[in-house]
């Protein structure tokens, strides 16, 4: 596009007889910044006009995008993808991941290597997990590759109320003797 814009204000500039391009020097002035700003205009319109002159082919109703992604008819018609929010590492504090929504597929078929003892699979999609900052992208991105989908809510927990001085409380279960 700016190489289209670029073409036609030198073609505007040449056209104008104003500056001869083949007799450039240092300390001549090409044109100002407004007759720039100007030629920029009026290439806009003419790209523009040339752009709604084209007719397109608008087709209604849902695109039907599984020729296009790959998979084999059959699996896009058997396979269901689970939709769900992580849970938080158990053995960290942290909560980073957690606020993402993933696209998983299950998965169909695996059988242990006899040379290695390995986990095999055939299926490229196994181990595929698609990341989504929230869950309409997700069934957005799922319903428009017609897949079925399950949708697996976070339980969420509230959190207990705390306190320090909890810790050195004198109640029944957490006096000791020190006799």
């Amino acid at each position: 596009m700016a190489g289209v814009l670029r073409s036609t204000i030198l073609r505007g500039i040449q056209a104008s007889n104003k500056i001869q391009i083949a007799s450039l020097s240092r300390a001549q002035v090409l044109a100002t910044d407004i007759q720039i700003k100007d030629k920029v205009k009026e290439a806009k319109l003419i790209t523009d006009k040339a752009s709604s002159q084209q007719q397109l082919i608008i087709i209604e109703g849902k695109e039907d995008l599984s020729l296009v992604n790959g998979m084999p008819e059959e699996q896009t018609l058997e396979r269901q993808v689970r939709i769900f929010k992580p849970a938080k590492n158990a053995m960290q504090s942290g909560t980073a991941g957690i606020k993402r929504w993933k696209v998983e597929w299950n998965t169909q078929q695996r059988w242990e290597n006899n040379l290695m003892g390995w986990s095999s699979t055939a299926d490229p999609l196994s181990n595929l997990q698609l990341d989504f900052a929230t869950k309409e992208e997700a069934i957005a991105f799922v319903e428009k590759n017609n897949w079925n989908y399950i949708l697996e809510d976070p339980k969420e927990r509230a959190p207990k109320a705390k306190s320090y001085a909890l810790n050195f409380a004198w109640n029944k279960r957490t006096r000791k003797s020190t006799k």
